[in-house]
């Protein structure tokens, strides 16, 4: 009779319990949707950001290369048509190019990635190929992917010194190298910047940045 009555009073204790690690598994369900929300809200504002710098840095693009057009005019037609050599394909480099920079506009970054690389591994070209660099850098910043984008960077700036995407590309090194957690050779990139470039855009940014680390 007593072990009867004793069940029965455990009876509501254990109830009890499974509510509460119910409310308790609840509890932890609703910090993790919320940790995720704010996740997704980080990124999604990561992203925007990295939206805008594309859609202003294609403007700069085009200003300048309208700019070198300006300058070439003068040189004979047949020496301004880029046409693939050993390749069995009828469409120029300023064709693909011009495809890329139409794909990342619509912001289809896989398209415009493609063509990218298949200009800079396959193809020399003053202009076009430093260019396709430092978009490849750029797409590979807004993936996440670092070590992709310091690649890309550092091939335009080692391979193409004189382009006047050199110094912007010098300075994304840098900004990869804090994102990293690099501060020291972050600060020695940002440095080398400003003293090899002064005068430049990206020398103002890169001092700003070297203010604000002090």
């Amino acid at each position: 009779m007593r072990i009867l009555f004793a069940a029965l009073i455990s009876i509501p204790l254990i109830v009890n319990v499974a509510n509460a690690q119910e409310a308790n598994a609840s509890d932890i369900l609703f910090l993790k949707i919320q940790e995720l929300e704010g996740e997704l809200a980080s990124l999604r504002s990561e992203l925007e950001s990295q939206g805008y710098l594309i859609e202003k840095l294609l403007s700069e693009d085009s200003i300048q290369i309208n700019d070198n057009n300006k300058e070439s005019a003068k040189i004979a037609s047949d020496e301004n048509i880029f046409r693939f050599e050993g390749i069995n394909d009828s469409k120029s480099i300023d064709e693909v190019y011009d495809l890329a920079i139409a794909a990342l506009n619509e912001k289809d970054f896989a398209a415009a990635k493609q063509s990218f690389k298949y200009l800079a591994e396959n193809f020399n070209d003053k202009e076009k190929i430093p260019l396709s660099l430092f978009w490849l850098g750029e797409i590979s910043l807004l993936e996440s992917n670092l070590e992709e984008s310091q690649n890309f960077f550092q091939r335009l700036a080692s391979d193409h010194p004189g382009h006047w995407r050199s110094p912007l590309a010098h300075k994304k090194i840098g900004d990869i190298l804090m994102m990293s957690g690099e501060l020291g050779a972050a600060k020695i990139k940002y440095q080398f910047v400003v003293q090899s470039f002064p005068g430049n855009t990206a020398s103002s940014l890169a001092l700003q940045l070297l203010e604000n680390m002090e």
